[in-house]
Parts: C-alpha cells; sequence; structure tokens
C-alpha cells in the first residue's frame, strides 16, 4: 500500500457551504456553516458549536433554513461565519422572506431549503439537528425543464477544511450508474 496516514483526519471534504436562518425571540440570525449533509432523502444534518446563538432559537422554533451559498453573496455570507451572534445583531443582514412553515429564507439565496428539528444529537460540544426537509425554493433560473435544481446553471460554493478555503462547483464527468 502506498497511502500514507495521515490520522484520524476529516477528509469529507469539500463540502457545500451553507448560511442557516433561524428566528431567536421574535428576529432572524444568520450563521455560516460548513458541516452539514444528507442524512436520507427526507432529512439533513446540521451540525454546530452549541455556544452559537443561532442555536437557541433552533431548539426554542425548531424550524431553520438552509441557504445554499454561490459566489453571488459569498462575501456577505463569509461575514456570517466572523461575527457572533451574542456580540452583534445580525438580523438585518439579509432581505428575508418567511418560509411557508415560518424559517426565515435569505431572499438573495438561488436555493433555500426550510427545514423542522426532528432530533439533535449532541455530541463533543457539537448540537446535530436532524433536520426533516419541509420545502426546498429555488430561483426558475437554476430548474431545467424537469424542475430540478441544474447545477450546470447553479453552481454552489464548496468549502474545504482544514485548508478554509472557498471552491466552486466544476464540470459533469459522468453520470451515475451509466459509466459501464
Amino acid at each position: 500500500m502506498s497511502k500514507k496516514n495521515i490520522g484520524a483526519t476529516l477528509a469529507l471534504y469539500p463540502c457545500p457551504l451553507i448560511v442557516v436562518g433561524a428566528m431567536v425571540d421574535g428576529k432572524p440570525t444568520w450563521t455560516l456553516v460548513a458541516h452539514a449533509g444528507t442524512v436520507a432523502h427526507s432529512h439533513l444534518m446540521v451540525s454546530l458549536v452549541q455556544a452559537h446563538y443561532i442555536n437557541k432559537g433552533i431548539r426554542d422554533t425548531k424550524k431553520l433554513s438552509v441557504n445554499i451559498v454561490d459566489e453571488s453573496w459569498l462575501k456577505d455570507a463569509d461575514r456570517m461565519g466572523v461575527i457572533s451572534g451574542h456580540k452583534e445583531d445580525k438580523s438585518g443582514a439579509f432581505q428575508w422572506t418567511a418560509g411557508e412553515h415560518g424559517a426565515p429564507l435569505i431572499d438573495e439565496a438561488t436555493v433555500s431549503i426550510e427545514c423542522e428539528v426532528d432530533g439533535n444529537y449532541e455530541l463533543e460540544n457539537f448540537d446535530h439537528f436532524i433536520c426533516k426537509i419541509l420545502a426546498t425554493y429555488a430561483d426558475e433560473k437554476v430548474l431545467n425543464e424537469n424542475n430540478k435544481i441544474d447545477y450546470r446553471v447553479f453552481k454552489p460554493v464548496l468549502f474545504e477544511f482544514p485548508t478554509y478555503e472557498y471552491f466552486v462547483t466544476g464540470d459533469c464527468v459522468g453520470q451515475c450508474k451509466k459509466m459501464n
């Protein structure tokens, strides 16, 4: 074997960069998140350090939005990871609209997912919110003729850890189950 053991390193990167939104005491707040993923066709997981300000709103309302970042609003999204909701009111950071189920959705986001928390798996000072997808909102300009997101048009930003670099999705290199 020619591979080098680099330790117990998380290597499932890059991954989509998202801004999570939730209502805290009647006002929206936002945070940049790089630890999120699919856990079933109907659910996703959002992982947040327990000390984050937004966690209170997520626990209280059981609702959150997942706003997928693209390059057009990357600078504003990145800022949500630099400032703390404990120290600064982030409610005015974005124009937003309440989703059909009450979660705040970022107007500028091309794709937003409205979720309801089904459970929280607490591990090593993190809340891992298991979220049922209630609705997905997408700008029509990124939808194909079957109303599916066309990732040749919508190019989400990806986050890579540990270098803390951002990338944009690339070209299609094949079709699943059609490579042989």
